[in-house]
């Protein structure tokens, strides 16, 4: 079962509540969102919709969680669904382990870069304003980005006119309104300036050094600093992302020039690129709600740390054969390295091949 078709089978069980007269809502949700367990939380997949329903349908959270839980539970394809915290519904799905790595590897790979969009923001326009500042600026370009892989349509505007370095280095549209930002809908976004001009650092090393402090702390930026943005070490966490996404690409280069393609299955051990991996909806959907592209940036850092240990152990060493476990670590690498591609280029950020 996909997270797409969990969602389907929550809010079949929600209508079938409502209509059997267990709930009395007089606007019935038109989606439900499931994403990997928090922190407390259990199972594959978790959902807050009892607590969305529990003011409307006049009860308790927890007695509305109990209510969708029992027939949960009678669902094909559901083992176990346990409440925990306030309300929220934790919710496993058959199979082991093994049989969860391989279903959100196949996940990832059907989606491609778009794994973690979603349309639950569908309908919603929010207006973003920066200041004639080009930190703000780029800011608000990614948290668009952002917004959109989630269904909404932002508006922004801007201080000033995009300046042309913005505009030919940094990547910003050159098509941003200038406006005021006043409106009653208006999110101005107020990122601590940067302290120096990023633009010498090029579009790639700039955005990063902008994007991935909190826009509450200040970016290193200026003399002394410009080698830790462009550095090809360790010590330089958009290199760690890159080199990680480049290498997968190279193993699967390699792994066909050996006569073997990838194949979803049990990988073990995997650390903890299984879990950083569906993780990554819940880092988009919280990137969204709260305008903050530094979350993502860190959650890409995790994800690549999280694949190192694994890749030398995805080709097969002198004349090892391609064994079903290669297919499956060469599929998991694969789909880390999509994470990190379509995590890249929503911080408007490039994602080589060859590094």
């Amino acid at each position: 079962m996909t997270p797409v078709e969990l969602s389907r089978t929550v809010l079949h069980a929600v209508r079938r509540a409502v209509d059997e007269g267990e709930l009395a809502v007089a606007v019935m949700p038109e989606r439900v969102v499931v994403a990997p367990p928090g922190p407390g939380g259990c199972g594959d997949y978790a959902t807050n919709v009892a607590l969305q329903l529990a003011r409307p349908a006049g009860q308790p959270a927890p007695a509305v969680a109990e209510l969708l839980r029992t027939r949960l539970l009678r669902t094909d394809g559901i083992s176990d669904v346990v409440v925990t915290g306030p309300g929220f519904l934790n919710i496993s799905l058959d199979g082991g382990a093994d049989a969860r790595l391989a279903r959100l590897v196949r996940d990832i790979l059907r989606a491609g870069p778009r794994y973690g969009h979603t349309d639950t923001l569908a309908g919603q326009a929010p207006e973003l304003h920066a200041a004639h500042d080009a930190r703000a600026v780029v800011l608000m370009d990614a948290v668009a980005r952002v917004l959109r892989s989630q269904g909404a349509r932002p508006r922004l505007t801007c201080a000033g006119p995009p300046e042309d370095a913005w505009v030919r280095i940094l990547g910003i549209p050159s098509d941003i309104p200038v406006g005021t930002g006043t409106g009653t809908r208006s999110d101005p976004l107020r990122p601590v300036p940067a302290p120096a001009d990023p633009t010498p650092l090029g579009r790639d090393a700039a955005r990063w050094a902008l994007l991935h402090p909190a826009p509450h702390d200040r970016p290193h930026l200026g003399p002394g600093h410009d080698d830790e943005h462009l550095a090809q070490r360790e010590t330089n966490p958009l290199f760690r992302v890159r080199y990680a996404h480049a290498r997968t690409r190279a193993l699967l280069r390699n792994a066909a020039d050996l006569g073997f393609t990838p194949e979803p299955g049990p990988v073990a051990p995997h650390g903890d690129v299984l879990p950083t991996l569906a993780d990554h909806p819940r880092v988009l959907a919280a990137t969204a709600a709260h305008r903050a592209p530094d979350r993502l940036a860190r959650h890409l850092v995790a994800v690549a740390d999280a694949l190192a240990p694994l890749l030398p152990s995805v080709l097969p060493l002198g004349d090892e054969k391609p064994s079903a476990a290669h297919r499956a670590r060469l599929a998991l690498a694969e789909a880390a390295g999509t994470v990190l591609a379509g995590g890249l280029t929503l911080l408007g950020i490039d994602a080589p091949d060859h590094l």
